[in-house]
């Protein structure tokens, strides 16, 4: 609900935008100007005849002097402001931190989501994050340039357009598409329960920190996601304009309210357009009056026709802020050739599957729930043609995108762990110790610990074996296969809650949340030596990382190490596919050297044969040294030879220049292997595979 803003600052805006002095103002009430400065200054308030008469001197109604929630002259015209060019002849051909991610719609959901996820307002609920792709053609796309004000930004585009570098290729590219198409998708990304842009204009704030600044994080939550302030620019690298409106419902009122602020900001190279040089970005706003930003733009306060022209309408009062990318783009998925004419219901439909899987992908757990555990994000994307839906809302639902780790969390949240995986569905945890070295040296090292969550994997997980790591606000940072698992390992998905993500009360969670989030690239990826890291903590801290990452991978071992019975009912498709020839070359008995006697192997998803082979080995004083050898079964012909692009030594055997030595006197060995997909004849799925074991040239009998 709005609250009326303090009278001295309303009226002296009011004065402003009028261009009525505090002398005219005494004149026109009958006082002195003396009393005018004390009402501005905060040292009075005018009793109640002065406020009629101060509201009949500036041209509105008591009723607006006494609320102070809107100003008495609302309707100033909107137009772009333009930054002028450097006095000292400096050139920035585009905004830096665009290019520091990828211009992919599943990034935007990434970063775009986790500052939606950064401020949430009620914890005791989650934010809501809405996607919707709007492609706009023919009038309806004529009524948004028409709001948009685009013929006082044409020249600007096209001079923009015209320079040979990157910047102005995409505008370019952009301009093109929707020129000779007449066709523009638009892509608006809206939160419920969210801060909103709070702050002045300029000042520090929310606002001035996502409209005004780069690499200004003005993280409000310890636990957040973010913290270089680059994430806000993948919304303009989105856009193939370099334009991004917004419209903010506000937690905290300014100037005495809180719906509609609107304000728009465009992202140009250098220019000149008509002789005049401009530095680059520009804002879409209303000219403020303010002393020392007179004509800058500033958001402003919008009615309701003017934000459903701009697409701008939120379907609520709840705070929060709706992101409208302008002339939305994938590069990941545009074609290199011309676009055919029917593509266009495949483009926006791609778009909007490629933001249901993204969000899927990075915040399951942030959208888990448990009995008494509340998930702290939703999130739904829709498809839309010149307002008609093209594809409904769809609501991301964690549990069909990753059944087995949201089984996992959600067994954690509601206690129904166990210390060891005896039966299937079952999930097992246990804590790994994170070692929090002291910020320069100061204080102890602390010991915090991480929760571990191991179970079964399920085919709709994607790659088995991996662990996802997270902290805070549960967003996935990383996904790493663990190496070196025992052979007859059972598929398993795994989960690390660390920092605050391993509850508030665990042991040292600030000290975990700080080291961690300050470990992470802007991508936030991973885990791992950063400047912040270097200059917070130490050159060495990272090795703290690395012990933690080994700890998990050993924790992760350990629960999965209990060997299986051997199933001769395993995957049929793999046993239809895969053979194993024991038998060196040469014809010599199978009895007189190692034999591959156990092979779990599978086809990952970049085509390869993956492979855990366990050797029965022949009584030696002398260490065996054995090369491993991949052939493809084909339909005809004979079995041509393909490449490892990655061998690991396992139980009892190391790897020296690609040959496997088998430690003398031992009995069994194991190791593991990836095909090199660069050197299959067919695709892994059409031709078995044929696993051996030759003698390594050199090799002593």
């Amino acid at each position: 609900m709005d609250v009326g803003e303090d009278f001295g600052p309303w009226l002296a805006r009011q004065l402003r935008r009028l261009g009525i002095s505090q002398a005219e103002l005494a004149d026109r009430v009958g006082l002195t100007r003396a009393a005018v400065s004390a009402w501005i200054t905060g040292r009075a308030v005018p009793r109640e005849d002065t406020m009629r008469l101060i509201a009949e001197a500036i041209g509105t109604d008591p009723g607006t002097v006494h609320t102070r929630t809107t100003d008495a002259v609302t309707a100033r015209p909107t137009s772009w402001y333009h930054r002028p060019a450097y006095a000292d002849g400096g050139r920035e051909f585009g905004n830096a931190a665009a290019f520091a991610f990828d211009a992919d719609v599943e990034v935007l959901a990434r970063e775009a989501t986790q500052n939606s996820l950064d401020e949430r307002l009620d914890r005791a609920r989650p934010v809501r994050v809405r996607y919707t792709v709007h492609e706009l053609t023919g009038e309806l796309l004529a009524r948004f340039k028409e709001a948009l004000g685009w013929d006082a930004l044409r020249p600007h585009y096209e001079a923009a357009a015209a320079q040979e570098q990157k910047v102005g290729r995409v505008i370019a590219d952009g301009l093109r598409d929707m020129n000779e198409r007449d066709r523009l998708v638009l892509l608006k990304v809206d939160d419920y329960n969210a801060s909103g842009l709070t702050g002045d204009d300029y000042e520090d704030g929310r606002f001035a920190a996502v409209v005004r600044r780069q690499l200004d994080s003005h993280k409000s939550d310890d636990s957040a996601g973010g913290s270089y302030g680059l994430g806000k620019a993948t919304l303009w690298a989105t856009s193939r304009l370099g334009l991004v409106l917004m419209n903010s419902t506000l937690s905290v009122p300014h100037e005495g309210r809180t719906e509609r602020r609107l304000i728009g900001r465009l992202d140009l190279p250098w220019r000149v357009v008509n002789g005049e040089p401009w530095a680059g970005p520009a804002w879409f706003g209303e000219p403020d009056t303010a002393p020392g930003s007179e004509d800058v733009a500033r958001s402003w306060w919008a009615d309701e026709e003017t934000v459903e022209r701009l697409h701008l309408a939120r379907e609520s009062d709840e705070p929060g802020t709706s992101f409208l990318i302008v002339g939305a783009h994938d590069v990941a998925s545009r074609p290199n050739d011309t676009i055919e004419e029917d593509a266009d219901d495949e483009s926006v439909q791609a778009m909007h599957k490629k933001l249901v899987h993204a969000l899927a992908d990075n915040f399951w757990a942030a959208m888990t729930s448990g009995a008494t555990a509340a998930p702290l994000l939703e999130a739904s994307v829709r498809t839309l043609r010149n307002g008609v839906v093209v594809v409904k809302e769809q609501r991301v639902d964690p549990r069909v995108a990753q059944p087995s780790r949201t089984r996992a969390l959600r067994a954690y949240f509601d206690g129904d762990t166990v210390d060891r995986l005896t039966e299937v569905g079952q999930v097992a945890m246990v804590k790994v110790p994170l070692k929090v070295p002291t910020v320069r040296g100061r204080g102890k090292v602390a010991e915090h610990e991480a929760v571990l969550l191991v179970t079964a994997a399920e085919d709709a997980d994607g790659k088995p074996n991996h662990v996802v790591s997270m902290r805070g606000n549960r967003m996935r940072v990383k996904s790493v296969r663990v190496p070196d698992l025992p052979l007859g390992t059972t598929s398993f998905q795994a989960v690390l809650l660390a920092g605050h993500a391993a509850g508030r009360d665990a042991a040292e969670a600030d000290r975990a949340e700080a080291f961690l989030r300050a470990s992470e690239p802007p991508e936030h990826d991973k885990w791992g030596q950063t400047e912040e890291l270097r200059a917070t903590y130490s050159p060495t801290a990272h090795r703290r990382i690395s012990e933690f990452t080994r700890a998990a991978n050993n924790a992760v071992r350990e629960l999965v190490a209990l060997r299986k019975e051997r199933n001769q009912d395993g995957p049929k498709v793999l046993r239809d596919l895969l053979r194993l020839d024991g038998v060196p070359a040469g014809g010599a008995k199978s009895n007189s050297f190692p034999t591959i006697i156990d092979v779990d192997a599978f086809i990952d998803a970049d085509g390869a044969w993956q492979v855990e082979v366990e050797v029965k080995l022949p009584l030696r004083q002398d260490s065996w040294v054995m090369s491993p050898v991949a052939r493809f079964d084909v339909r005809s012909g004979g079995r041509p030879a393909v490449a490892w692009s990655r061998i690991v030594a396992g139980e009892n055997c190391r790897l020296v220049d690609d040959a496997l030595h088998f430690r003398p006197r031992a009995r069994t060995a194991s190791f593991s292997a990836t095909t090199d997909v660069s050197t299959h004849p067919v695709r892994a799925n059409l031709a078995g595979l044929v696993v051996d074991l030759q003698k390594s040239k050199g090799a002593s009998r």
